[in-house]
């Protein structure tokens, strides 16, 4: 059964707690899962139109959005959500049961997922409201200016079709009387600690009305011993924190304008205040998630918020509450103890990592290419250190370790290449993958990450491109990461009778990724590669075929072999060949990159005239194609780049090309064609 709207919105201006409740948990249990509230009539709605445009061939109108196509009956549905939103914003301005409370942010939670009912909740006044059940203080400053309108937002908001009985019970408020059936909502300030009837007993001192008359601020619970019913208050206060945050949340992600006024309300200084209280007191609630969430989301959405953060030194206290929730032990400088028996950590603590991670990036990939001072890269190497530790980690799930790896992989191509040695800069133990006496551990995870995502093969551009940009970045600065991952991707060739972007190696799946149909992604994928080769044209066309580097070759202008002019950075040791490849490097294809079986010569036979002939024959296509633009032939210049070919084949003349056509016209063809 489907719960009335109507009727949940008439037991909320009667202020009947116990029917609220009663009637929104079956409105909650009906539609807990639910993020589109109309997905079913707009997929019918599609599929009427579909129908339609196959019948008459064409469209009348195309929607603009799927919000466009909405009937007169979803139209209604929708009206009255908004109807219950602000209805909901109202009530919970009010004294309410812990249980009542929790059950109507969790019905705004719901309502918040559909964007286009959000007009009632990104007003100044649901903002404010939501931050401070949230437990985030907003300065007092924003308080006052939004003081002034709250009243008008709130008298705006409660005004909607289906709660005008309102104004009448108002009306009879002042008069001292009230309509039969009918009950006031009203914003009058309470003094501090006053309660109404209905929550005496219960609530006494979990909720509190703050003084500006308009907002709910829950206080944290206290243990009273006196009291059997004090955690089960504190429990309360918390579990309703953290459905004012998860509805904060979802208006922040889904509206523009309250992304706007949440910048102009200084909700971000608010929400900072508070996680630099919690990370400093070390005792972090329940909620301390759903506000790393919602740093996340005015960081990734606001660049003026991201700046400001960056400006309050966010890097320093994030990295803090990243050491905080891993618990890391410190050896010596820049370096983690780290334990190879600890459990794995929980997934609640995988969770919050994920979200300051996430965070971090916000603030930091913008300074990735600028030189820090002294003071910011002790800071950075300092975060670095804390990453490396993030790497090693093993976590409950393969999918939060996988997640938790790629927001770890994010940040560190986020910071300054400089700060990126204390990756390999910690000791060696027995149990160590080690090259030339260095740790390679954090390399040997990154390696294994990537192999990973080759493996899924899924989004690639996302998920694959930020570790082969690391990986890539890593080798060109220090000599020791290189050797060792070009001992993983490119050992020393001893099968050359397969194709190298045939290989089932990691060789083979970045040769494969050398011409993805994405630029990017082919482009990090040959990157990789030519700087395992030290930049070196003939090595690596060896390892990849000159089929599959000329992208990259062409692109760097050394299509003609000449040597790069970074290659001087890399050290000078050989590339050794093993006795397998000297002994077929003879009869390698160069373009394929490996030994081809014997083709016949299609040429075998013929005369040196019919060869001259053939030859004339191919130039004469050739230059057809190319005057109707269907190909561009090019050549490869003294600079090693290519360019069009124009004037280079005029030895065929035009004539020559009609008389070549009339040779390969049929004999009645070409009588006809020459009269």
């Amino acid at each position: 059964m489907v719960p009335d709207i109507e009727r949940i919105i008439e037991s909320i201006v009667r202020r009947d707690q116990d029917s609220v409740q009663l009637l929104l948990n079956s409105y909650n249990t009906q539609y807990a899962e639910c993020f589109f509230f109309n997905t079913e009539a707009q997929e019918r709605q599609k599929q009427q139109q579909l129908e339609e445009f196959r019948k008459k061939k064409f469209r009348d109108c195309a929607p603009a959005s799927d919000s466009d196509i909405d009937s007169d009956d979803e139209n209604a549905e929708l009206l009255l959500r908004q109807d219950l939103s602000a209805a909901l914003l109202c009530f919970i301005g009010s004294q309410l049961q812990p249980a009542v409370l929790r059950v109507c942010l969790h019905t705004l939670r719901i309502l918040s997922r559909d964007r286009r009912a959000l007009g009632h909740m990104v007003t100044d006044s649901a903002l404010l409201t939501l931050a401070h059940m949230g437990g985030i203080a907003i300065p007092q400053t924003c308080l006052q200016q939004e003081n002034q309108e709250a009243q008008g937002d709130v008298g705006r908001s409660c005004s909607t079709t289906h709660i005008r009985a309102v104004s009448s019970c108002e009306q009879g408020a002042e008069a001292g009387t009230a309509p039969s059936g009918c009950f006031v909502v009203s914003f009058s300030v309470l003094a501090e600690g006053a309660v109404s009837p209905a929550t005496r007993g219960s609530v006494n001192h979990c909720y509190q009305q703050k003084h500006d008359g308009v907002h709910v601020a829950l206080s944290r619970g206290k243990k009273d011993t006196q009291q059997d019913n004090s955690e089960e208050q504190e429990e309360d206060g918390e579990v309703c924190r953290k459905e004012a945050l998860k509805v904060l949340c979802n208006v922040i992600y889904n509206s523009p304008r309250a992304q706007e006024r949440a910048s102009a309300l200084r909700l971000l200084q608010g929400l900072w205040e508070s996680l630099k209280e919690e990370i400093w007191s070390k005792v972090p609630l329940s909620c301390h998630f759903y506000k790393l969430r919602l740093l996340f989301l005015l960081t990734a959405l606001r660049p003026e918020l991201r700046l400001q953060l960056q400006q309050e030194r966010g890097v320093s206290l994030l990295t803090k509450a990243l050491e905080q929730c891993l618990a890391v032990s410190w050896g010596v400088e820049y370096e983690v103890l780290t334990d190879s028996k600890q459990p794995p950590i929980s997934m609640e603590v995988s969770q919050k990592v994920i979200e300051i991670l996430k965070t971090l990036f916000n603030i930091t990939h913008m300074f990735h290419r600028q030189e820090p001072d002294e003071e910011d890269a002790a800071l950075y190497r300092h975060l670095v250190a804390v990453l490396r530790h993030c790497l090693l980690l093993s976590c409950e799930g393969e999918d939060t370790l996988e997640e938790l790896q790629g927001h770890t992989v994010n940040v560190l191509s986020a910071l300054p290449l400089t700060c990126l040695d204390v990756l390999v800069s910690v000791q060696v133990d027995q149990a160590s993958h080690k090259c030339e006496g260095v740790n390679m551990d954090c390399v040997h995870k990154l390696l294994l990450f990537m192999n990973r995502r080759l493996n899924r093969g899924q989004k690639l551009k996302e998920k694959l491109t930020p570790v082969l940009n690391l990986l890539t970045e890593s080798s060109r600065v220090h000599r020791e990461t290189r050797h060792y991952i070009r001992q993983k991707i490119l050992p020393p060739l001893r099968d050359v009778a397969i194709r190298p972007e045939q290989d089932s190696s990691l060789r083979g799946q970045l040769v494969r990724l050398m011409t993805h149909v994405d630029t990017d992604v082919k482009d990090c994928a040959a990157e990789l590669l030519f700087v395992l080769c030290k930049e070196n044209v003939s090595r690596f066309v060896k390892y990849t075929g000159y089929g599959n580097a000329a992208g990259l070759l062409a692109a760097r202008g050394l299509l003609n072999g000449r040597m790069s002019s970074s290659n001087s950075q890399y050290s000078s040791d050989s590339d050794s060949d093993t006795e397998e490849y000297r002994e077929a490097k003879a009869k390698i294809n160069l373009v394929t990159g490996r030994v081809e079986a014997d083709q016949p010569d299609p040429m075998e036979g013929m005369t040196d005239e019919e060869k001259e002939e053939e030859a004339r024959h191919l130039i004469s296509m050739i230059n057809r194609l190319s005057r109707e633009q269907i190909i561009q032939p090019m050549g490869v210049t003294a600079e090693g780049r290519l360019a069009p070919l124009w004037g280079q084949m005029s030895d065929c003349t035009l004539e020559e090309e009609e008389e070549e056509e009339l040779n390969l016209m049929p004999e009645g063809g070409k009588d006809s064609q020459m009269e």
